[in-house]
């Protein structure tokens, strides 16, 4: 892709672009419809794409102005959230062609601020673990990571320039990880998840992929409503925790020698850096997590384990079974658990505001049926509060690798000041 294409220019500076009169939502739309004639049957990022309606929201918006936080940009959107006028299939055979009448929310609020769908991105069945045909950009004979793996690879490629992803353990930050792209799963709860097909009551996040912080703040604000979003960077260097994580014994080689760079770096840079080790009472969060979550999904596939139980994949149904035989109380206790982790958290993070940790174990594995270990990021989903995946290197394969930064729930504005500091320094 060339990084003087009109697809190569980032959501925030295509808006500016069109504000100056630089640059059309058409002119912009046509050069994304070129990368996607061209790699799109290597990419495999789309669920469902209707060329034609994408066409006619962008002269829409040029006609209207381009109007609100997102006027004129295209936006994939992870096939376990409903579109009106797409089918949302959830990546299972069973809901294959279904069309909801209705917007999610978050699709609602999108094209309210000027947004519109580019189209439906591939996601691995029901957002958990059977992967769909979706490559990695970089290398399509490796995976693009899961469960937002068309969104992760749509925006590497230069299909769209940012996308809705959903996670409940590492389903936005992994792919983004493995794809060399930004990933912000915003704190629980900040995106509402009506029209999302929902697997864990405990868990599941809405959040952004993009071509960086900036673009994925800009689409959760419209998403969310939330008027104080996107800040700009932090104007003093932020406290830093670095910490491998519960993967620590996962973590290839360059992945620590890339944490290790980054916080000296950052360090150089004037932010407060200290290694820390997490408590006991933090990592029970981790131990809890996939308790909560088969439990849940358990209790969300329902229906479908019920009444179409042979169209679900092998994997998917052991994962049910676990979660239907847990012991009475058992997933209570879980959540109980998760919820004394949150605030262990709180109490260790103290005063600082970030947290240094990987994204992912290393590159993105050979093969598209597995999309890797969500263990680098499954923790921080449980304990609620903001995170983000950024591109800070590559590895022996030539392949991404990526930092992870988590903060606290009910900081967030804090939190993505603090990550964008971070973010102009890795450059």
């Amino acid at each position: 892709m060339s990084h003087n294409a009109p697809n190569a220019v980032s959501a925030t500076a295509a808006r500016a672009a069109m504000a100056a009169g630089h640059l059309t939502a058409v002119a912009y739309l046509e050069a994304c419809l070129e990368r996607i004639a061209a790699s799109e049957g290597a990419v495999r990022a789309f669920a469902a794409i209707d060329i034609p309606a994408a066409r006619r929201a962008a002269e829409a918006a040029d006609r209207a102005g381009r109007p609100g936080l997102l006027g004129g940009i295209p936006v994939g959107v992870k096939d376990v959230i409903e579109t009106s006028g797409l089918m949302t299939g959830h990546g299972s055979p069973i809901w294959a062609g279904w069309r909801p009448r209705a917007d999610a929310s978050a699709v609602a609020l999108t094209r309210a601020a000027g947004g519109y769908v580019m189209g439906k991105t591939v996601t691995t069945e029901f957002a958990t673990r059977h992967p769909g045909a979706t490559a990695n950009p970089w290398n399509i004979g490796h995976t693009p990571g899961g469960s937002s793996q068309g969104s992760a690879a749509g925006v590497a490629a230069g299909f769209f320039p940012v996308a809705f992803g959903t996670q409940t353990a590492g389903s936005i930050l992994r792919p983004a990880a493995y794809c060399g792209v930004t990933g912000y799963k915003p704190s629980y709860g900040t995106i509402h998840r009506a029209g999302m097909k929902v697997m864990s009551e405990n868990l599941d996040t809405i959040g952004a992929i993009g071509r960086g912080l900036a673009d994925c703040a800009l689409l959760v604000t419209a998403a969310s409503g939330r008027a104080e979003l996107p800040p700009g960077a932090a104007t003093s260097a932020p406290r830093i925790r670095v910490t491998p994580g519960p993967a620590e014994a996962m973590l290839c080689d360059a992945t620590r020698a890339l944490l290790a760079e980054v916080a000296a770096r950052l360090s150089a840079a004037g932010a407060q850096v200290a290694d820390a080790i997490l408590p006991a009472a933090v990592l029970a969060g981790a131990e809890a997590q996939p308790t909560v979550m088969y439990g849940e999904i358990a209790q969300a596939l329902a229906w479908e384990a019920a009444n179409a139980s042979a169209q679900i994949s092998p994997g998917l149904r052991a994962n049910i079974a676990t979660g239907a035989a847990l012991p009475p109380g058992g997933l209570d206790a879980a959540r109980a658990r998760m919820v004394a982790a949150q605030a262990a958290f709180l109490d260790w993070m103290g005063d600082a505001d970030l947290v240094l940790t990987a994204a992912a174990p290393g590159e993105a594995p050979e093969g598209l049926g597995w999309t890797g270990d969500p263990a680098c990021n499954a923790l921080w989903t449980a304990l609620h509060g903001p995170c983000v995946s950024l591109p800070a290197g590559f590895g022996p394969k030539g392949l991404p690798l990526s930092i992870q930064l988590v903060g606290k729930r009910g900081a967030e504005i804090a939190f993505l000041e603090a990550a964008q500091w971070v973010e102009a320094r890795l450059g």
